[in-house]
């Protein structure tokens, strides 16, 4: 079977890599394979440019992640609540990371569709889309809190940092309101006897360097800077 140029130098860099891993680490993977226990959840955006691995020099095992369109925490969203109830129930993560980006395409174009905004309707941030399509269900919740930032004419390279800012603080505080991080918080500790944090970053995509937004959260509210 043959493979487009794309796909064999992935699969070629695979076997490359396993093999280097395991002339430097032998039986890592043997170890991985017996199961895991991460430290930290990553919730962030999908954007190719952010793998989280990658950009904190994590070895696989150490985070366990849910990646989606603008980094949301959208809390009718089912996928993200089965990962974060495993992540912290099961598996007994310390940390819950929401990490956003700059350059990121989804604040782009929520801040574009922000100028026509209409109080009481769901905005349509694709316009290509129809108004139900399922990006524009998803951006909704982002299109409308750069309305309520009222930067519809601020320029753009002002605008958009702004807004990615406070996009990672909303679902920072949406991640607080789930029953998943309260109740570790009113026991003390998880199921997993682990302390539970909740942090905010965002990444430069231009440095490839990560900024702490100092919102950490964690057991009777306590904040926190964490210093990487």
């Amino acid at each position: 079977m043959s493979h487009h140029p794309a796909i064999t130098q992935l699969l070629s860099a695979n076997a490359q890599w396993a093999k280097d891993v395991e002339q430097l680490e032998p039986g890592f993977f043997k170890e991985s394979a017996k199961g895991q226990a991460p430290h930290t959840l990553w919730i962030g955006c999908a954007d190719s440019r952010v793998p989280e691995s990658v950009i904190t020099g994590a070895k696989p095992g150490d985070i366990f992640v849910n990646r989606n369109v603008g980094n949301q925490v959208n809390l009718e969203d089912d996928n993200m609540l089965a990962v974060l109830t495993y992540a912290v129930e099961h598996l007994g993560v310390e940390h819950v990371v929401v990490c956003g980006h700059t350059e990121c395409g989804a604040a782009a174009a929520s801040f574009g569709a922000c100028a026509s905004f209409v109080p009481g309707e769901m905005p349509v941030t694709i316009p290509v889309d129809p108004a139900d399509a399922p990006l524009n269900r998803w951006l909704a919740p982002l299109t409308t809190l750069a309305a309520s930032l009222q930067i519809s004419s601020a320029p753009p390279n002002e605008a958009l940092p702004l807004l990615v800012q406070e996009n990672v603080k909303a679902q920072v505080d949406n991640l607080c309101r789930t029953k998943v991080i309260a109740n570790a918080w009113a026991n003390g500790k998880s199921p997993k006897g682990k302390e539970v944090w909740v942090h905010g970053w965002v990444y430069d995509v231009a440095t490839g360097t990560i900024r702490d937004l100092g919102i950490s959260q964690g057991p009777n509210n306590a904040k926190t800077v964490v210093q990487i």
